[in-house]
């Protein structure tokens, strides 16, 4: 499952009241499915809630806020309190909220119609939203979190941010419904708490959450990740090719060690992982399921000598249209330089194999 696949799901199972494993039939979709699926889903059973809920609103529109808060811890529940709040309209509810306790409405906050979340969250005062964001991460409740998070204004994130701690950042990153928002709270993080937080994926292994929010930004914000990471200690990245190997995560990494310089390419390469023959082999296998020769190459070609004969080996050993498909995207992207050394080092039926395709005798080489 992918992460964009696995975060949804979770999504969509406490919408219903479920157990992540009780939608395993949802695990092999993409991601954007199950989230078409989970607004369906949502807007079904919020649109089809019963008319008392409509009928308690409406009682609950003639008293004072102050009243109406007492009414929903005493004898609505949070749950219930919640389903209230998104038949009001947004500035009711958020004068409601206000006179409840933070703790009530961070547990509320779960049942929430997602589609309310907008109009509610402006209408409530900065530091409400702040304690209520730092009651969600000591609940650890991430996933709600991501809820709300692309709906608050820069001040309140910067605020947030100050607050909690780099794994609930994480967490709440892969949570977020609004994925265009990370390259902005990347931008609210300086250096120092991005590398924090970078840290952290490591110590608390949420190398997978962490390589979704990089999936999920682009240009400079992805590059300053991509460099954090080649920059932390060995045993830590280490971690990060290890964690790679075994969840088939390969399609993530490579495009950020692409981006690197040199020396920092060179980091990544001399990791002690990057010597197993059977975690280079999974990554050749990897790179001809997605087609990533141009984000590995790279890579492959400052490996130590051990490492790249294994590759290339594993290259060699590649089925006729496998490697055809990996002399076309060398031609394509003109990425000679990189893969004519591995060619070298293969066997002489390697080599054959190689110079006999068509599309290496079609193409022209330096």
């Amino acid at each position: 499952m992918s992460a964009a696949s696995r975060a949804e799901v979770e999504k969509t199972a406490r919408l219903v009241g479920l157990d992540a494993d009780g939608l395993g039939f949802l695990a092999g979709l993409p991601g954007e499915d199950v989230r078409a699926f989970r607004e369906q889903a949502s807007a079904a059973l919020f649109d089809g809630a019963p008319e008392m809920l409509d009928r308690i609103a409406a009682a609950t529109r003639l008293v004072p806020a102050a009243v109406a808060a007492a009414i929903s811890q005493k004898a609505l529940g949070p749950r219930l309190a919640a389903a209230v709040a998104g038949r009001l309209e947004a500035g009711r509810a958020a004068d409601i909220i206000e006179k409840l306790p933070v703790s009530f409405t961070a547990e509320s906050c779960a049942h929430l119609d997602p589609r309310k979340i907008a109009g509610i969250v402006d209408r409530l005062e900065e530091g409400l939203v702040v304690r209520i964001a730092v009651a969600l991460a000591e609940r650890h409740d991430h996933l709600t979190m991501g809820r709300f998070v692309g709906h608050l204004r820069d001040g309140v994130l910067g605020r947030i941010l100050e607050q909690i701690g780099d794994t609930d950042v994480l967490r709440a990153g892969f949570y977020v419904d609004q994925p265009e928002r990370l390259p902005r709270i990347l931008e609210l993080m300086g250096d120092d708490r991005l590398g924090s937080v970078v840290r952290a994926a490591a110590a608390a292994g949420l190398w997978e959450e962490a390589l979704a929010v990089a999936d999920a930004v682009g240009g400079e914000q992805r590059l300053r990740i991509a460099q954090l990471a080649a920059r932390l200690d060995g045993p830590e990245l280490a971690s990060l090719v290890r964690v790679t190997h075994e969840a088939g995560l390969w399609e993530r990494l490579l495009p950020l060690v692409a981006l690197l310089g040199e020396e920092d390419r060179l980091a990544v390469a001399r990791l002690e992982p990057l010597r197993d023959p059977g975690v280079l082999a999974g990554v050749v296998r990897a790179v001809v399921a997605t087609r990533l020769w141009g984000a590995f190459l790279p890579l492959a070609g400052v490996l130590p000598a051990d490492a790249r004969k294994v590759v290339a080996g594993a290259a060699a050993g590649l089925g006729d249209d496998e490697l055809d498909a990996l002399v076309r995207e060398v031609a394509e992207q003109d990425l000679w330089e990189l893969v004519l050394p591995l060619v070298e080092l293969m066997d002489d039926t390697g080599k054959q194999r190689v110079f006999d395709l068509p599309a290496f005798r079609d193409q022209p080489r330096p």
